[in-house]
């Protein structure tokens, strides 16, 4: 099987792509995977650690080709405020409930979540529900990825939930 070579962020290679494979936000953070694009070109990406696959990049196959990803469009809620000090009070709150959030200049982006689209509300955000891609920002220090609290229940895939309640007391392990 053919396998990744190289990585190229978005705007960091050119030409047409050989293929192109729409992928979720769960699904572009991998460290092995099989993947398979639209016109049916399968491939291996193989890291030694899990890698975010950003809308835009292109993985770079043995053979030079370039496959380029695309953020598959999911279901977000997009916040707006009053100004710029309001959007930055929200944003502490859902960084303080450790939610993956897309930050986007004079607006936020996350997963909808009816908790959190109140609390949002509540606090005098403007939530409104859309659907598009979804990039959120990396985890501390700029790589990695933010988690959500698991709930007791399993899933064949990352699930994340948002809750309203404080951090003070517990730990996160």
């Amino acid at each position: 099987m053919i396998r990744v070579r190289k990585i190229h962020s978005a705007g960091g290679w050119s030409g047409a792509p050989a293929d192109r494979i729409t992928l979720d936000l769960d699904d572009r953070y991998r460290r092995r995977a099989v993947l398979t694009g639209a016109s049916g070109l399968t491939f291996l990406l193989d890291e030694p650690q899990a890698v975010h696959l950003h809308h835009g990049d292109g993985v770079e196959l043995e053979d030079g080709r370039i496959v380029e990803i695309l953020a598959e469009p999911e279901d977000l809620v997009e916040i707006e405020a009053d100004n710029t000090a309001h959007l930055v009070r929200i944003a502490w709150h859902l960084g303080n409930r450790h939610l993956p959030t897309q930050l986007m200049g004079d607006k936020l982006r996350i997963r909808r979540d009816h908790v959190i689209e109140d609390m949002v509300a509540k606090l005098g955000g403007k939530p409104t529900p859309v659907s598009a891609p979804f990039d959120p920002e990396g985890g501390a220090y700029g790589h990695g990825r933010t988690h959500g609290h698991e709930h007791g229940h399993s899933h064949d895939h990352q699930h994340n939930h948002g809750h309203g309640h404080g951090h003070d007391g517990h730990s996160h392990d």
